[in-house]
């Protein structure tokens, strides 16, 4: 699956059976997963983004990161801690886990705006338990 992020395509996406690993080279693909050290601080048009690898209700923690790792693949992940706050919560319940289309919606709202804030301000729902720091003191 690879998408165009630009408003002018409209989101048009091409999808085939083939994997990412046998359409793209190995240095241009990055897979995002919330357990990466390293921070997503641009996107690279030259660069092929895995979303989501799973489709699981549960989560399975350094699953994602073990998976590109076991693939040889660059990892990432969105800068949620760099630019939100934890909430607080009865729960007490924080996620950096989010939703495909979560992901899509952030990177679409970024590659857009150029704007991290206003980015995780449309996909990362205050159910994560995250919030920009504006928001806190409201």
């Amino acid at each position: 699956l690879k998408g165009c992020f630009t408003p002018s395509c409209a989101f048009q996406m091409d999808m085939t059976p083939e994997s990412y690993l046998d359409l793209f080279p190995l240095d241009a693909i990055v897979y995002l997963t919330p357990d990466s050290e390293n921070v997503l601080e641009d996107i690279d048009p030259d660069k092929v983004y895995v979303l989501g690898g799973l489709v699981d209700e549960s989560i399975h923690k350094q699953l994602t990161l073990r998976r590109a790792q076991e693939q040889s693949l660059q990892t990432a992940r969105l800068p949620i801690r760099e630019y939100m706050v934890k909430a607080p919560n009865s729960r007490n319940y924080h996620s950096e886990t989010l939703a495909i289309n979560q992901v899509f919606d952030i990177l679409s709202t970024y590659y857009e705006t150029r704007s991290w804030p206003a980015a995780l301000r449309a996909g990362v729902s205050s159910g994560k338990g995250y919030m920009l720091p504006e928001r806190v003191e409201q």
